[in-house]
């Protein structure tokens, strides 16, 4: 026979896995430093500025 089953106890660590899985997806979104933050900014305007310099003109 199967053991009965705490739902609460269930429902609570459902949401504490989210919760963590969460907190995962926003500690790399947001973690990083100021740093970081302007070179990935440097990076992404120097690759525009090479994209629009191999563009051709019509």
């Amino acid at each position: 026979m199967v053991e009965p089953m705490n739902l609460n106890k269930a429902r609570k660590a459902r949401a504490r896995s989210e919760a963590k899985t969460r907190a995962a997806e926003n500690r790399i979104r947001f973690g990083r430093t100021k740093a970081e933050k302007e070179l990935s900014k440097l990076e992404a305007a120097r690759a525009d500025r090479a994209h629009e310099a191999k563009k051709r003109e019509d």
